[in-house]
């Protein structure tokens, strides 16, 4: 809009908005509640092609959210900390860009009231957080597209902010059960006894998942047919238990097999479902395995992607899907041709990312999607999977959907859950899944967990027996860890660990209506499951999960 000098413009009771300009700088001051607020004027506004910087004056220090990360504490450090958001296929580590991105924060201001901001821009960037208190946005394409939200109490702001980004998903009850998995189940046998060495001890769990050991050579819509013989029956007497069995899918598929015997590829090639190269025609290929990367933002392969879903479900009669590696992962930078040296791919200021290279363990930002250059869309990859994963699902089962996403952006939790990546069997991990969990809370992805007991290195006794009475109230509940570790799930260490664990998680159990509840309101209303409100000390009506246990 055209900029005036003291320009004031009223656009609600609580909220007046003033604009100062001259030709080349200009600045807005936004008053809450009549009092200053959000106030640009202090570092200007820096925009050109590549580079977009704004510095924005807080009214406290007291600041959540921003994402995907890992720290120390649900409040900010304010202390210059600077954060990238870039998609990334990376094991949670302090202050590294992780698997989503969340350009969110909410301020609890000094007199308590409560306002959130929201950048919808989906280009790499970064922010620094600074005690005057201030912080600095900065991204490197896209414009910058703010959204306010006034509260005035935390509840309130979660509440405005879902209501523009979309209500979170109504999770299926059974999916509030305990879940177990593990990326190490070498045969259909070695399932067997895990499922059977829990029910043993009376352990409570309602979903068995396959990790990608089930599939035929990592093949998406294959099952393994020797070392999982007899998994389709097997899944039946599960049902029949009532037991759920969820599988994963990976993104991408191998071009590198016989023709005429991988139906997803030769379909998906049909149907021109692939991210380009920089010119626009070729598939872009990965750097191991010729894997193709499938354009989710085409409504080609959105109908692909269903199909194929939708078939598979009378191979294997899965009851949810969970979808991994769709930062996008690649296993090295770029295509197996390399990346062209330009602006794209070397833009002149690369934020404050993992590694400094766009390309690193992802495509070559010149690639080409439906929706346009990959520098531009790489963020919105699992967001723009989930949705089709989520009508797929619906689809093949005729009930209630279930997915579960790595990679988020604003607005996934429409259609997807979320657990918080390939973290470590450390205390410390433990402690950040609350953090996470908090997080993800603020963000409208109220389905939400950590591995219990640690996905990445050895557990302990101790450990893993805390993390289970810990994750007994996760309000995504599982158990998993990689392959080559030892097996970890709560029948494996004896009776009295099996008997502990059990506890705990009839405790939850008994709580499942509860629970199931704040699910329908937040699906409803837009509240959070997991509390956010005790960040404000005046607000004490809205008790939630956790805080009565």
């Amino acid at each position: 809009w055209g900029m005036g000098e003291g320009l004031e413009i009223i656009i609600d009771p609580l909220l007046a908005v003033n604009s100062f300009g001259a030709e080349t700088v200009y600045s807005f001051l936004f008053s809450f509640r009549a009092l200053h607020r959000w106030d640009t004027s202090l570092g200007g506004l820096t925009f050109s092609e590549q580079f977009m910087q704004m510095l924005v004056t807080l009214p406290s220090d007291s600041v959540y959210g921003f994402g995907e990360h890992e720290h120390p504490s649900f409040k900010h450090d304010m202390n210059f900390i600077r954060y990238g958001m870039f998609t990334r296929d990376h094991p949670p580590m302090a202050f590294s860009n992780l698997y989503g991105v969340h350009p969110f924060y909410m301020c609890v201001e000094k007199d308590f009231n409560t306002h959130g901001v929201l950048l919808l821009n989906s280009n790499a960037q970064d922010i620094t957080l600074s005690p005057s208190p201030s912080i600095t946005f900065r991204t490197i394409g896209g414009i910058l597209d703010f959204y306010m939200f006034l509260g005035p109490t935390p509840e309130n702001v979660v509440q405005q902010y879902t209501e523009a980004i979309g209500r979170p998903y109504f999770p299926p009850y059974w999916s509030l059960g305990f879940q177990l998995c593990r990326w190490g189940y070498d045969s259909l046998d070695v399932l067997k006894e895990t499922v059977d060495r829990m029910r043993k001890y009376d352990i409570p769990f309602d979903v068995q998942y396959g990790d990608i050991d089930y599939m035929d050579r990592r093949l998406d819509f294959t099952y393994d047919k020797v070392n999982f013989a007899g998994l389709p029956e097997y899944i039946q007497e599960l049902k029949k238990d009532g037991m759920h069995y969820v599988i994963i899918l990976d993104p991408f598929l191998t071009k590198d097999e016989p023709q005429g015997t991988y139906r997803a590829y030769e379909l998906g090639e049909e149907m021109g479902v692939w991210i380009k190269n920089s010119d626009g025609v070729t598939p872009a290929v990965g750097k191991v395995g010729l894997l193709m990367f499938p354009d989710y933002t085409n409504p080609k392969t959105v109908e692909w992607w269903i199909q194929m879903c939708v078939e598979f479900k009378d191979v294997l009669d899965y009851d949810g899907i969970w979808i991994d590696m769709n930062e996008p992962a690649n296993f090295g930078a770029g295509q197996n041709t390399g990346c062209t040296r330009n602006k794209l791919n070397n833009p002149p200021y690369v934020p404050d990312i993992t590694d400094e290279l766009l390309a690193e363990k992802t495509l070559c930002p010149d690639s080409k999607t439906y929706l346009g250059n990959h520098y531009d869309t790489h963020s919105l990859f699992g967001w723009s999977q989930t949705e089709p994963t989520f009508y797929a699902s619906q689809n093949a089962t005729g009930k209630r959907a279930f997915v579960l996403s790595r990679s988020t952006f604003v607005g996934s939790g429409k259609h997807t859950g979320h657990w918080l990546g390939d973290n470590f069997s450390r205390w410390r991990d433990m402690h950040m899944s609350i953090i996470g969990m908090l997080e993800f809370n603020l963000f409208g992805i109220p389905y939400i967990g950590a591995d219990i007991c640690g996905f990445n290195e050895e557990t302990t006794y101790e450990l893993c027996l805390r993390w289970m009475q810990l994750g007994a109230f996760y309000p995504f509940s599982r158990n998993h860890n990689a392959i080559g570790l030892k097996e970890q799930d709560p029948a494996v260490f004896g009776a009295e660990f099996a008997e502990i664990s059990r506890s705990a998680l009839m405790t939850r159990y008994t709580l499942l209506p509860y629970l199931y509840t704040l699910f329908y309101h937040s699906h409803v209303s837009g509240n959070t499951v997991v509390l956010t409100s005790l960040l404000c000390a005046s607000v004490t009506s809205s008790v939630k999960w956790g805080l009565r246990l």
